[in-house]
């Protein structure tokens, strides 16, 4: 089933979650590396994205939440109180499954963040956009319209601006929900394959209803039912020899 072990950037230890009074995550006990993809699979329902927003306390922003048990990232609790979470949310970023740029200029996008945090040097600015936009594959295609709107892009483009957006802060973790869930198969293609450039500097978590794209780029995979993790290993041996029979059963088709 699943195991926690020492040398794992991302501990899930005995985690339970409720919104109000209805229970959404049993028990989760995970590990992941540093520098490792990691796919959440699993039905509709099945507690993925209520996972994903817990690691970086995204779902503290709705009424009525609770939990037991810890979410550690490097050796410290997200739920530590010395944890502030404007500040948690720099070291885990998040692309969500519909591409969402800001009614504001390709530049602007990249370095919002910057600015927000009062960093208004020109030169600085230049230098985020520049590594954000080639760490999100993005560059060579926008280079010489950087001050153009955002909505000026193809909704590839836009969902890889998003990305650029994110890693601007540099952060440690890359959490990307559905990220090619609005994208057609040339644009997710590039999404796939910046992942795997990605991983290179970033622990990546993603949620995924294709199985195919979990499968290409995943180092590990955790597959979820009604809230628990029933299964996590190798994405190979999820995949190819799953120990248990519900996995079996999603992973052939059985149920979705």
């Amino acid at each position: 089933m699943s195991t926690v072990t020492k040398n794992s950037f991302i501990k899930v230890n005995d985690f339970n979650f409720w919104y109000g009074n209805s229970q959404a995550l049993f028990d989760i006990n995970l590990d992941i590396k540093e520098k490792e993809i990691l796919a959440l699979i699993g039905p509709s329902g099945c507690g993925k994205s209520t996972l994903l927003r817990n690691l970086n306390r995204m779902n503290d922003l709705i009424d009525g939440v609770h939990h037991t048990g810890d979410i550690v990232l490097d050796g410290q609790s997200l739920y530590d109180p010395k944890v502030e979470v404007i500040s948690l949310r720099k070291r885990v970023g998040m692309v969500f499954q519909k591409y969402n740029p800001f009614a504001k200029s390709i530049y602007e996008n990249v370095v919002f963040s910057l600015r927000v945090a009062g960093h208004n040097n020109k030169s600085e600015l230049n230098e985020v956009v520049e590594r954000a936009l080639i760490g999100a594959g993005l560059w060579d295609e926008v280079k010489d319209r950087v001050h153009d709107s955002a909505y000026s892009l193809s909704g590839g483009q836009m969902q890889r601006l998003c990305i650029a957006r994110a890693i601007a802060n540099r952060p440690q973790v890359l959490l990307m929900d559905e990220p090619c869930a609005a994208l057609d198969p040339i644009a997710t293609l590039k999404i796939e394959q910046l992942m795997m450039e990605l991983k290179k500097e970033f622990t990546i978590v993603i949620v995924t209803h294709n199985l195919q794209q979990g499968a290409r780029c995943s180092d590990k995979t955790a597959f979820l039912y009604q809230g628990k993790v029933i299964e996590h290993g190798e994405t190979k041996q999820i995949y190819n020899q799953p120990t248990q029979q519900k996995t079996v059963d999603y992973i052939t088709g059985r149920f979705s």
